[in-house]
């Protein structure tokens, strides 16, 4: 009987999350995708090219539209194989590593007085003193108040130069806190509202070769972290299905509690 009642209930609570979701709970956490949308210096830009648009010679409105970029543009996914040969390229993710329990770990102070503030292991003992044990198979993300300078390209990247990768300057996960995360609290996927899951001087992207390494997805230049609490939210982090791909453009939303 009361396997029978949990089951009743989960089936509940999946209907009324299918059909009867409440708005006020749901949050956006992607950048929209447009020539605007800011991308590594090195990377290619988000273009949308017009096929047509306007009324068709019968009389009804007709729109169509190319559109191109790099894999890790705007609001993304870093597949495993971005840094890890042999590890999931995009589309082997299994779509329950991209489901999870949020966990939102906030460093804006520490950030706010060094651009290149480095995500410690202490920083996550830190949160479970205030907040309990992360859970397992949870969605680690790195709240550093970054977003604020959405939009500001030498502000958010600490360069707005093109092609230029050595005078990048902005908060990112530390070796210490990725394996912790990893072989402490068996995380499920990381991310964090920066460019990078690898701080802005890194010349060796170690996040990103141990969490690769590890088989767990990176989500970068996260929007709206601010509206997240630090527990309590189920993050949905859904790719663009890119066969072989080391990446792909990410819609992330949150359901809070």
């Amino acid at each position: 009987m009361r396997t029978f009642i949990a089951v009743g209930s989960f089936l509940i609570f999946c209907t009324l999350a299918a059909y009867g979701i409440d708005d006020r709970k749901l949050v956006d956490m992607t950048y929209p995708f447009s020539h605007e949308t800011l991308h590594w210096p090195t990377a290619k830009g988000f273009e949308l090219e017009t096929v047509n648009e306007g009324r068709t010679p019968q009389g009804y409105w007709y729109s169509s539209y190319n559109y191109s970029a790099s894999e890790h543009v705007g609001t993304h996914l870093d597949a495993p194989f971005h840094f890890a040969e042999g590890k999931w390229t995009t589309e082997q993710i299994p779509l329950a590593q991209t489901i999870g329990p949020g966990v939102i770990i906030d460093v804006r102070a520490k950030a706010d007085a060094n651009r290149d503030y480095l995500l410690g292991a202490d920083d996550v003992s830190g949160w479970e003193k205030r907040y309990g044990r992360i859970p397992k198979a949870a969605i680690v993300l790195m709240y550093t108040g970054w977003g604020k300078y959405w939009g500001d390209r030498k502000r958010y990247f600490g360069t707005d130069e093109p092609g230029d990768v050595s005078n990048l300057h902005f908060p990112g996960f530390s070796k210490q806190a990725a394996e912790f995360l990893i072989k402490q609290r068996n995380v499920k996927a990381v991310g964090l509202d920066t460019p990078s899951i690898d701080y802005g001087p890194s010349k060796d992207f170690i996040a990103h070769q141990i969490f690769g390494g590890a088989n767990i997805p990176i989500f970068e230049n996260v929007a709206a972290v601010d509206r997240l609490p630090p527990k309590g939210a189920t993050i949905f982090a859904l790719p663009m299905k890119i066969k072989g791909g080391s990446g792909a453009p990410l819609r992330i939303f949150a359901i809070l509690p």
